[in-house]
């Protein structure tokens, strides 16, 4: 299964645009959001062209290739709003290992779930880009598309590994999970 992954877009209709096209283009089974989909946070700044209702209306038109985590910013309301799933954690086979995926509010490279050497755990949150192996797991930090601290980014990821890119097919980090 090759995952699209994409977090933090915090309601910025122009990332949200971004995302469904390189998704589309990336003949990915499906776009995994890490959170903070619609609302901006009271501690952040307006996004660009910040329209959580044209997010919803995005999303929705793919949705049954969507399916999001809980994030920090997220609430019954934007669940409400949206034709697919928000859970608050997920964890799927990916080959030989699982992938858990969460928002990085709580579990994060500082404070692993239960998973095994190998298993990977991929979060936002943090709105940087950042790659550490902690006790085995294999934890990657997807930057915020439309509020990152480094630089806007996409994530393939699959059995054999993960890719970071910018927005512009930059390669930015390259994981190889091992066989």
């Amino acid at each position: 299964m090759k995952l699209f992954v994409v977090t933090d877009i915090h309601g910025s209709a122009f990332w949200a645009e971004q995302a469904v096209r390189k998704f589309q283009s990336s003949h990915a089974d499906k776009l995994v959001l890490l959170g903070d989909v619609y609302n901006h946070g009271p501690r952040n700044p307006f996004p660009r062209d910040y329209a959580p209702m044209r997010v919803a209306q995005l999303l929705n038109g793919i949705a049954d290739k969507v399916f999001s985590v809980i994030g920090n910013c997220d609430s019954e309301v934007d669940a409400m709003i949206s034709d697919f799933p928000f859970v608050r954690d997920s964890v799927i086979p990916l080959g030989k290992r699982r992938l858990y995926l969460t928002h990085g509010h709580v579990y994060n490279k500082n404070n692993l779930p239960k998973l095994a050497a190998g298993d990977v755990l991929m979060y936002g949150h943090f709105h940087v880009n950042e790659y550490v192996c902690q006790k085995g797991v294999h934890c990657i930090n997807v930057s915020s598309a439309s509020l990152p601290k480094d630089c806007s980014v996409f994530c393939i990821v699959d059995e054999r590994g993960a890719s970071v890119f910018d927005f512009d097919d930059n390669l930015l980090l390259k994981v190889v999970f091992d066989s």
